[in-house]
Formats: structure tokens, C-alpha cells, sequence
């Protein structure tokens, strides 16, 4: 019994590390935004799966944006797939 509950402490904190987010500022500028734009695509094993494009040009194309005012990046990691988001905000 003791070992199944060893076991099964160390099962629980290695999935506790197996997942992560990570979300900063990339771009600030002092034009004023209302409109958001976003983009972003997965990957599992290295492989993107969706073809899509999370870069600054394609989410601001996709918030209707021409003047930017921030943009910010995400990226959330599971045990297998890594999702990259970007955030764009402006006028």
C-alpha cells in the first residue's frame, strides 16, 4: 500500500510539470486601439497541425487593424501539443 501511494505522488508531480503557459508583451506603441486581432496555430511533436500562422501580420489582417498598439505572444505547452497564439490591438 505504501508504494502504490508513492507511486502515485510521483505520478501526480510529474503531470504537474508536464503543462505550462507563458504570455508577455511583445509590442507597445501610444496609438490608441479598440479593434483585436488574433492568430495562432498547434504543433504536436515538432508538427504543425493546422497550418496556421500566428504572426503579428495575420492577426492584425484578421482584427481588420492598420495602426497597432500592442501585440502580445502566448504560449501554452502540454505534454504532447504546443499551442502559439498573438494578440494584436490597434485602430
Amino acid at each position: 500500500m505504501k508504494k502504490i501511494h508513492q507511486t502515485l505522488i510521483a505520478v501526480l508531480f510529474v503531470l504537474s510539470l508536464a503543462s505550462c503557459s507563458v504570455s508577455g508583451p511583445l509590442f507597445v506603441t501610444d496609438s490608441p486601439g479598440e479593434k483585436v486581432g488574433k492568430s495562432s496555430y498547434r504543433m504536436i511533436f515538432g508538427f504543425i497541425l493546422d497550418g496556421g500562422d500566428a504572426s503579428i501580420r495575420s492577426a492584425a489582417e484578421n482584427g481588420g487593424i492598420t495602426k497597432i498598439s500592442t501585440v502580445d505572444q502566448k504560449v501554452e505547452s502540454s505534454l504532447f501539443i504546443t499551442t502559439y497564439s498573438t494578440v494584436v490591438t490597434g485602430e
